[in-house]
């Protein structure tokens, strides 16, 4: 009897094409090209089954686009503290002063809130006193008092 040569058994074999579980658009075009070049020329394909793949490779694409306009989205976002920051303005803010002069631990001071801006990595409040404070400093937020 005759042995079979055990570099045939199917875990002895190469695996072909990418481990990546997921298909993206490219994926799905080669699947659909090679349907259509394989097809039984006396059968092909309905031309219901060819637009509803059609429409979901479309329907694919859009969320592919869709999903990296939403990353683009939340690094900006996260990339700009100054628009989080943007609602302080308006706003009158508490925030620690050196009395350097009389020798005094720190004081406090309040400000209308006229910008924010961010410089080296720092968020920045410009304030209507002409001062600029830095946004991690301030220890208290409330609305403009009117007097």
């Amino acid at each position: 009897m005759t042995k079979v040569d055990a570099s045939l058994y199917l875990n002895q074999q190469q695996s072909r094409g990418s481990i990546n579980s997921t298909l993206d658009k490219d994926d799905f075009i080669k699947i659909l090209m090679t349907q259509l070049q394989t097809q039984d020329p006396m059968n092909p394909m309905k031309d219901k089954e060819f637009i509803s793949q059609m429409a979901s490779f479309s329907s694919l694409e859009q969320m592919m686009n869709m999903s990296k306009a939403m990353e683009k989205m939340t690094e900006s976002q996260s990339f700009a503290p100054v628009v989080q920051y943007s609602s302080l303005i308006g706003k009158e803010v508490t925030y620690p002063v050196d009395d350097t002069e009389s020798r005094k631990d720190s004081r406090q001071e309040n400000a209308a809130v006229t910008a924010v801006s961010q410089k080296n990595g720092v968020v920045l409040l410009e304030l209507k006193n002409g001062k600029t404070v830095d946004v991690r400093s301030i220890s208290r937020v409330s609305d403009l008092t009117t007097e």
